[in-house]
């Protein structure tokens, strides 16, 4: 099973043109970020594997796709939790729930006093017969799967009249941003990022720790953004891509890439409202899922600020 060519589609967003990679249609199940940062293990040959191991919060998108990942390999799933709140337990919804369908197991650690991660490694110690993955796939394992991404990006805009190109990708761990700069920097086409898990210095060290030196530029937010809390501005502007662009976003990290790029944006639009032709490529937001997501994010929303 091969996944590749999501569709590119067009819009526009506040008198902003842009383009969308529209990856959260690459498979009804296996799709978006995560999607391509474990497509080496959907092609891989693994004869020798069972269980897939894997670890992060109960609503991490990362348990959902590896679940889903699984699933289509005919594995078993083991997701190890620091805990699952009662109420998510008697109510599943969002990854949790959809992880739950697709027959993963999630393991609380709490009670042992561990970290997820120190749980696997001390107490439930992989076999040959298990593949322990990274938090949300932050490795090297992900290049393959991002590249290809890269080079489907670029053999489109080789399709399209000649122009400065710009790629526009929210980052938790910043994996995809990374290797997608690092496909496509070659080329002469710029990768923009923000942080949505930390600030920058946090973003930058993760880059470091997957050993490239060179990064995308990352936009950042003025005020600080502590990542899962609600914040109206997020909210309002997820609505406004929804109802302008017909296209659902995610409400956790894809509001706060297009704050920044509103900014972006308006530095690269003269007073009069005309566009900067120097210096102004051409926008593709790369779309990367995570939409169950959205069946959490959504009520809290509805409750804290009466909706």
């Amino acid at each position: 099973m091969k996944l590749a060519d999501s569709p590119i589609t067009e819009h526009h967003f506040n008198n902003h043109h842009f383009y969308l990679k529209r990856d959260d249609q690459l498979h009804s199940q296996f799709s978006g970020n995560k999607a391509r940062k474990f497509m080496s293990l959907l092609e891989a040959d693994l004869p020798q594997i069972s269980t897939l191991i894997g670890f992060g919060s109960a609503q991490a998108n990362s348990l959902y796709s590896l679940a889903a990942l699984a699933s289509i390999r005919g594995w078993k799933l083991e997701f190890y939790v620091d805990h699952i709140p009662s109420w998510l337990k008697q109510r599943p919804i969002g990854n949790y729930r959809g992880a739950l369908e697709l027959n993963a197991n999630i393991i609380e650690t709490r009670p042992s006093g561990l970290h997820p991660r120190d749980y696997i490694e001390q107490i439930r110690q992989p076999d040959e017969t298990c593949l322990p993955v990274p938090e949300g796939g932050r490795s090297k394992m992900a290049e393959a799967g991002v590249k290809q991404l890269g080079m489907e990006i670029l053999e489109w805009i080789r399709m399209q009249p000649k122009q400065e190109w710009c790629i526009a990708l929210p980052s938790g761990t910043g994996t995809t941003a990374l290797f997608l700069h690092k496909t496509l920097k070659p080329y002469g086409i710029q990768v923009i990022t923000c942080p949505c898990v930390g600030g920058t210095e946090y973003l930058v060290e993760q880059f470091n720790e997957l050993g490239e030196s060179s990064h995308p530029e990352i936009l950042q937010l003025e005020d600080k953004h502590y990542f899962g809390h609600l914040y109206r501005e997020d909210f309002d502007i997820w609505q406004q891509l929804q109802d302008q662009t017909h296209v659902e976003f995610d409400l956790l990290y894809d509001p706060i890439m297009w704050r920044c790029l509103s900014s972006w944006f308006e530095r690269k639009t003269l007073q009069d409202g005309s566009k900067l032709t120097e210096n102004h490529p051409s926008l593709i937001y790369i779309h990367q899922g995570g939409l169950l997501g959205n069946e959490s994010m959504l009520p809290r929303y509805q409750r804290h600020y009466d909706l």
